[in-house]
């Protein structure tokens, strides 16, 4: 289990990646990127997620620039949008996000949503750019088990990450262990319904007793169910408070306990339904 911030899981290609990190899903350009991702490295996190579609590459760039933390020690993921998918879009978007994040390389570049059908295609490109060695791990966001079989089915390199909603309202435990069977590693948007599940009366009664708050113990579940987490905040006191989940455990019957509050329910929107061409 990770004991510290910077603890790190070995990807199926033996690139390390945190455990945890800050996601910036609609966090703002400008000043209010630049100081989340700022905040975020000064108090030790050392994984910062953006995407070509957040518009906030340019402000991530800048805060990584400023932080004073060497390049090399943080780990950045970005995402190639539904509109760029295909072989040389995907090429060029690639392109594109390092020059506005004003990166040498990522660490990790997924494809954002499957879409319909061309995200074959877009592998390939990706398969491209991890094989001259652009980016250090390739991987995918919001794939159900259905669109990864028929990604394996002619890919050369299989994906690294699966990047989906996850939280104790939508555990994916087949997906989970579909992921883990194959050596792809699981990571979480969302971890915390986009805030929806504080209140939730189970959590709250395991947190008092562990002396956490929710968000706490949400984090800490994801965890130790082996999965990355990227919540995402814009203030300091937050950002430290997520981190704080290092110092406790959950027992077998806890984890049990937030296994069973599933509902299959979603604040984002499913990836079946989710074709190529939306712009949001």
């Amino acid at each position: 289990m990770p004991k510290s911030l910077t603890d790190t899981t070995k990807l199926h290609n033996g690139v390390e990646m945190p455990w945890f990190g800050l996601g910036v899903f609609k966090v703002k350009e400008g000043s209010e990127v630049i100081e989340s991702v700022k905040a975020a490295l000064k108090h030790g996190y050392r994984s910062i997620d953006t995407a070509a579609v957040y518009k906030n590459e340019e402000g991530v760039g800048q805060a990584i620039r400023e932080s004073g933390v060497p390049r090399e020690e943080i780990f950045v993921t970005s995402k190639v949008w539904n509109s760029d998918q295909g072989y040389e879009t995907t090429l060029q978007a690639y392109e594109t996000s390092l020059k506005k994040l004003g990166l040498d390389y990522l660490d990790l570049y997924l494809i954002h949503w499957p879409g319909k059908d061309k995200f074959k295609e877009t592998w390939k490109a990706l398969e491209t750019l991890y094989k001259e060695g652009r980016v250090r791990a390739i991987g995918v966001s919001n794939f159900h088990i259905h669109h990864l079989e028929e990604l394996l089915k002619d890919a050369e390199i299989k994906p690294m990450v699966n990047q989906v909603e996850y939280h104790p309202h939508l555990t994916q435990k087949d997906l989970l262990a579909f992921c883990q069977q194959e050596g792809i590693q699981l990571e979480a948007w969302s971890p915390l319904k986009a805030g929806k599940l504080l209140d939730e009366p189970t959590i709250s009664e395991i947190a008092e007793k562990y002396g956490k708050t929710t968000a706490q113990v949400i984090l800490r579940w994801d965890l130790q169910n082996k999965v990355v987490t990227i919540p995402k905040s814009i203030k300091e006191q937050r950002i430290i408070e997520n981190a704080e989940i290092f110092d406790f455990e959950l027992t077998a019957e806890d984890m049990e306990k937030l296994n069973g509050l599933n509902k299959d329910e979603r604040t984002g929107s499913n990836p079946d339904e989710f074709m190529v061409g939306f712009t949001e």
